[in-house]
């Protein structure tokens, strides 16, 4: 799939959490496409392990439970303009959300991960020079404004995510630093494929969406860069559902 949507990152410094598959692997193609130098994350040792090709791009391995790992990937870092919080799971057939320490655990990846990470990222990021200032870009998803049963704990880590979206941003205005999140619909993705093909689990959803059809990380990637670019300077704090329309029905 093209995107229309041109933007120039060269020289810029990006890091992309979960940048191995997915949408992750989507938006750090497209941030190499337009010039930026790309570190990407995964949970496996090295990028070989993977099936795509990831040879463009820096690669370590993190998990966002690991807060000695976070700490240290941080304060790794030279320099770096924007940080795309995309990284995260769930537990469907597996453990179950709803038992405590699950919850726990899930909300401790999908949303402490982050903050974690932002904050140990923040005075790199205070010294970009980039047009338009630096940028933290987070992933939530529809799961942060309506309920999710199956994965309950994932669904209060989004709606943690969007508020956290909130603070930080007002809080790091005046260190140049923008905060923006974006909310995915129904998505093509390791995560999303066993629901694929599955009526009873699918079906409720496309209905739902008046576009009518699934997205793919190529739907997501073109919005991250944009609200990390100078096109959004006077953007920060805010949520953008890219979802088809599910979330105006």
């Amino acid at each position: 799939m093209s995107n229309l949507a041109n933007f120039d990152f060269s020289g810029a410094r990006v890091l992309v959490t979960g940048g191995s598959n997915g949408i992750g692997a989507a938006i750090s193609k497209a941030f190499a496409d337009a010039g930026a130098e790309v570190l990407i994350t995964g949970t496996r040792a090295s990028a070989a392990e993977y099936e795509g090709d990831l040879s463009a791009y820096e690669y370590r391995q993190l998990e966002l439970s690991d807060k000695a790992a976070i700490e240290a990937l941080a304060g790794s870092l030279e320099r770096l303009d924007v940080l795309v919080n995309n990284a995260g799971c769930n537990f469907p057939g597996g453990k179950h959300e709803s038992v405590p320490d699950v919850f726990e655990e899930s909300v401790g990846i999908n949303l402490f991960g982050a903050y974690r990470l932002s904050i140990g990222c923040r005075e790199k990021l205070r010294a970009s020079e980039l047009e338009g200032g630096a940028s933290v870009v987070n992933l939530a998803s529809m799961g942060a404004f309506h309920a999710v049963p199956i994965v309950p704990g994932y669904g209060a880590a989004k709606a943690g995510t969007v508020q956290m979206t909130k603070t930080l941003a007002a809080t790091w205005a005046a260190d140049g630093i923008r905060v923006n999140a974006i909310a995915p619909g129904l998505i093509e993705s390791n995560m999303t494929k066993l629901m694929k093909g599955v009526e009873p689990l699918e079906k409720p959803f496309i209905e739902r969406t008046p576009l009518g059809r699934w997205g793919v990380p190529d739907d997501i990637a073109p919005v991250v860069l944009f609200l990390a670019s100078s096109s959004a300077r006077f953007m920060t704090g805010q949520t953008i559902s890219v979802d088809g329309g599910y979330s105006i029905t």
